[in-house]
């Protein structure tokens, strides 16, 4: 059975990490809080923030404000998804095929 924890970031109880992500007390910390689900999250997240301040990541300074922007993503001021969040249901909504994809077709050209 999976070990459950309190998710700071999804608001629920989930399934947990199998073992902390990375030593220290953030990877412990993130181990007691975090979901498997919710860190699952953070790889699209760290490319985002990656690209964004262009960071090179062979550089201290750089890993440092990755792991900062880490902590604030799971445990800032606002940890929680927003209100009425819900998981992708399956891979075809994930890639913008399923009923929730946004945005429609082309406009129509017919007059």
């Amino acid at each position: 059975m999976a070990r459950m924890v309190q998710c700071v970031k999804l608001g629920r109880a989930l399934p947990g990490l199998e073992k902390p992500p990375f030593p220290g007390e953030l990877g412990q910390r993130i181990y007691d809080n975090v979901s498997k689900q919710a860190w699952d999250m953070w790889p699209a997240q760290s490319t985002l923030i990656i690209n964004h301040y262009g960071l090179n990541m062979g550089d201290p300074e750089a890993r440092k404000v990755l792991r900062e922007q880490m902590e604030e993503f799971f445990f800032g001021a606002q940890p929680k998804m927003p209100e009425g969040w819900t998981p992708e249901a399956d891979d075809d909504e994930a890639v913008g095929v399923g009923p929730s994809a946004k945005g429609g077709g082309a406009p129509s050209s017919k007059k």
